[in-house]
């Protein structure tokens, strides 16, 4: 789950013709109050207009109605009708979604999150610019090395890419997550693009978080990546500790009242 708190509603939502229609119906005023309440809850969700209860179980009828606290009926005409009307979709396993979803997401959020990577970006090229401008004040106090010496050094600078990089490759290997028999150019190259992004240490924490949500009963996301897939941007820095992932995956449970709980858990008690 993320930590949206808010979603945007347009000014002239009660201008929209399907809304005027819902408002001749019997019940319109619930039935409102549900969409109103189906949009936040896919705030909260945050995948994408799909609402769920975990990734793999859908809600029913009967949970949105305790979730809404509404009359089943009720409940069961609403979705009836926002799908008879187009404003959701719900798929062959009973996944909702809102339709058109960019309507209603929390857009400032979103140039927030790339705001934070631009600054990222910059940071990190900023560094490399002083590391270069570094390596040429050095490189003048050598001039009375070799050629060969230089060389040497290049080369072993490229070494340590290399063994970065082989050591990524290696912790993500010892996870258990999906077996790699040998570290592929596909997956150097990867592995180098997020290198430009993220530190050594950054990288190797995202891989043992999302390890740990994998391997907890206490969290819903179950997707297994391969290396060269959970190295790309968008499913790497879901794992960062920036992001908070052990929060946002945490599973949602109904107790015997019915009603939404987070599991707790300890991070450093339930490691693996």
């Amino acid at each position: 789950m993320s930590n949206v708190k808010w979603i945007k509603l347009s000014t002239q939502m009660f201008e929209d013709e399907k809304i005027r229609l819902i408002e001749k119906m019997p019940e319109a005023d619930t039935i409102l109050i549900i969409w109103v309440k189906l949009l936040a809850q896919a705030g909260k969700v945050n995948a994408s207009g799909y609402i769920f209860l975990s990734e793999n179980i859908p809600y029913t009828d009967e949970m949105l109605s305790t979730l809404f606290d509404r009359p089943i009926g009720t409940v069961r005409m609403a979705l009836k009708t926002f799908q008879q009307f187009g404003m959701i979709e719900i798929d062959e396993n009973q996944f909702i979604s809102i339709t058109n979803w960019e309507k209603h997401q929390n857009i400032e959020g979103l140039d927030k999150i790339r705001e934070q990577t631009r600054k990222r970006v910059a940071k990190h090229r900023e560094r490399k610019k002083i590391e270069q401008k570094n390596h040429s004040n050095v490189t003048e106090t050598l001039s009375n090395e070799t050629e060969e010496e230089l060389e040497r050094e290049l080369d072993k600078e490229k070494d340590n890419n290399k063994d970065i990089i082989r050591d990524l490759f290696d912790h993500y290997v010892s996870k258990n997550i999906v077996k790699h028999r040998k570290l592929t150019s596909p997956m150097r190259t990867a592995i180098k693009r997020r290198l430009k992004d993220y530190s050594f240490k950054e990288l190797k924490k995202a891989i043992d978080n999302y390890a740990y949500i994998l391997n907890s009963n206490n969290h819903w996301f179950s997707h297994k990546y391969p290396l060269a897939d959970l190295m790309r941007d968008k499913d790497i820095r879901k794992f960062l500790d920036e992001a908070d992932p052990l929060n946002n995956y945490l599973k949602r449970t109904f107790d015997s009242r019915n009603k939404l709980n987070i599991n707790q858990f300890d991070p450093k008690k339930d490691a693996f």
